[in-house]
């Protein structure tokens, strides 16, 4: 089976004879970027590094989403929603929602964690985790501050 990289790397091949400009812009930018990623920490590119570079950029563009919504362009905000689109089909799945609470409260219970001082603590826990790449710690957070008191 092919790796996350392979996959993406072929789709914009195959964008790119399909005459797809969108597609090809969007997946050759989230190509340099993976790439500017592994040249600045020296790693070869894997799947870890490909979905944080992904999330990363589904980020960007949904923050400059919000913006062009303010902003009444309504043509970005399409182009932009489009991109997101392409960009999540290359990530995994997140947690539902309860699976994401059992691993926090694992977490707190692992730590020792009795206030929201011990939020550090958790944080690291879980970004020790084998389930770390597939964890939205925006998410995670959130639900650690409401967990603890």
């Amino acid at each position: 089976m092919p790796s996350l990289y392979e996959t993406l790397r072929a789709d914009i091949v195959f964008a790119m004879k399909s005459r797809d400009q969108v597609a090809t812009l969007a997946l050759r930018t989230a190509d340099a970027a993976i790439q500017r990623a592994s040249m600045e920490t020296g790693k070869p590119i894997d799947d870890a590094m490909v979905v944080t570079t992904l999330r990363k950029a589904v980020k960007n563009l949904a923050d400059a989403r919000a913006e062009f919504e303010k902003g009444g362009r309504t043509d970005l905000v399409t182009a932009n929603s489009a991109e997101i689109a392409l960009l999540e089909k290359y990530l995994p799945k997140a947690f539902d929602s309860a699976k994401l609470e059992e691993l926090v409260v694992a977490a707190i219970a692992s730590t020792g964690a009795q206030s929201k001082k011990d939020m550090g603590k958790v944080i690291g826990a879980l970004k020790q985790s084998p389930e770390a790449p597939l964890l939205d710690f925006g998410t995670v957070s959130k639900l650690v501050q409401a967990k603890l008191p």
